[in-house]
């Protein structure tokens, strides 16, 4: 008798430690760190006039490179966000919100959606054309948010297993310079790339601040601009698909097209050549990056008001497609923090000037701090109040920003939100 029982706790003791291990695995497993990415073409058929901003768009004639929306998913354990980014001057968030409207298995309040600020792309705020109307599609505009969601829903169901290479480091050579003041802009680049489980890279977000109008919207041409032969050299070089995300580029951080004879090359293969050597240096930055095994992600959203104070964008706001009636005196958007491993990502709702964006990175909590502008919103340029109206340089940023007050705001709740989550970390 006192056998059989020693027997029976003999065999109990070995079913715990079997239901031990296999809840272990069912944690891991569920812990794991996964991504995914995917794009859609999102080209006009026939062609649109393009936007270089607030007035008039101009007519085309023919596209260089083709405009795209490129949805990267990151995924750990139970929380899933979904990053974004699409070809267009800016894409505000009633559009986004149709696109967040159709995807799947993701919160509405993770799927960040930020525009690459082409300055060869189609309206997407329905600016004034000057007779009354505009030029903006809102058919094409539906068919781009269907894209959008398409393209997340793809990468989650492409999502796998994935160790992260995060690096921050200075983009060397002609790329960009401050038209305002050359030398007056942010240098360093940042990359995040996926690697699956052979160590073979499949998805890199390359992080930066430039307005990619080598072309602009005045030679007739729709365009990704240097976006698109960023991607295509990052595909070409074996470091998977990649996805652009604008940084704080305002005031008037562009890409460095001077010539010697004082004129700017407006051509494609001035876009080949930058968007080759930003994708180049991108690639170097991150080579030698040590690989996270098991980043811990983290997302967070926070509602933002800003005030409307300048006189140009309140008789705007009034006129654009969706707006309230009456007067428009503030707007409300979406803040996210994202942490992914060793770094930490903050949104901001548009052109910050490079003095904001030093300061933001310089008080988040990441090895890596990235700032993602024109995300979720793009209210124009974003200043601190001692620039507001300042210099005669500024005049223009001046006009096209909500008004003094934005930077000020903007920092304050942008700090007080990044405070108040968790600082990022990695699980190697």
């Amino acid at each position: 008798m006192g056998g059989i029982i020693e027997r029976d706790t003999d065999m109990k003791s070995k079913l715990l430690v079997l239901l031990a291990a296999l809840a272990g695995f069912t944690f891991n497993s569920s812990a794991e760190f996964r991504a995914g990415i995917a794009f859609r073409v999102v080209t006009p058929d026939p062609l649109l006039p393009v936007s270089g901003g607030v007035g008039p768009s101009h007519k085309v004639t023919r596209k260089e490179g083709e405009l795209n929306v490129r949805a990267l998913v990151f995924e750990q354990d139970s929380t899933r966000v979904a990053i974004v980014s699409a070809d267009f001057l800016g894409f505000p968030a009633r559009l986004g919100n149709k696109a967040r409207a159709a995807i799947k298995g993701i919160p509405p309040e993770n799927i960040l959606i930020g525009a690459t600020h082409t300055h060869s792309g189609p309206d997407c705020y329905g600016f004034p054309d000057g007779q009354g109307g505009t030029s903006s599609d809102e058919k094409f505009l539906e068919g781009v948010c269907a894209k959008i969601a398409e393209a997340v829903n793809e990468a989650v169901s492409k999502l796998q297993p994935a160790k992260l290479k995060i690096a921050t480091g200075k983009a060397q050579g002609k790329i960009a310079y401050n038209y305002y003041a050359p030398q007056l802009y942010d240098p360093r680049c940042n990359v995040i790339q996926a690697l699956d489980a052979s160590d073979k890279p499949f998805a890199m977000l390359v992080n930066y601040a430039v307005h990619p109008e080598v072309l602009g919207n005045s030679v007739g041409v729709c365009s990704p601009d240097l976006i698109g032969p960023l991607y295509d050299r990052i595909a070409e070089k074996g470091g998977g698909t990649a996805i652009f995300m604008n940084s704080a580029q305002g005031g008037m951080v562009t890409a460095d097209n001077r010539q010697p004879n004082g004129k700017d090359a407006r051509t494609w293969e001035e876009c080949l050549r930058i968007g080759t050597l930003l994708a180049d240096e991108a690639l170097r930055i991150v080579q030698d990056a040590p690989e996270q095994a098991s980043p811990k992600l983290y997302c967070a959203a926070k509602p933002l008001t800003l005030p409307i104070e300048s006189p140009l964008m309140q008789s705007l706001f009034k006129r654009l497609p969706g707006a309230p009636p009456g007067e428009t005196k503030s707007v409300t958007t979406q803040l996210n923090v994202v942490n992914v491993g060793t770094a930490q990502i903050l949104t901001i709702p548009g052109e910050a000037l490079p003095n904001i964006g030093f300061y933001l990175k310089r008080k988040m909590h990441g090895k890596q701090n990235m700032l993602f502008g024109l995300t979720n919103d793009a209210f124009g340029y974003i200043l601190t109040k001692e620039d507001y109206q300042s210099f005669e340089r500024y005049d223009y940023v001046s006009r096209t920003s909500l008004g003094e007050r934005t930077g000020e705001v903007l920092i304050d709740e942008a700090l007080k939100f990044v405070n108040e989550c968790p600082k990022p970390e990695a699980v190697n």
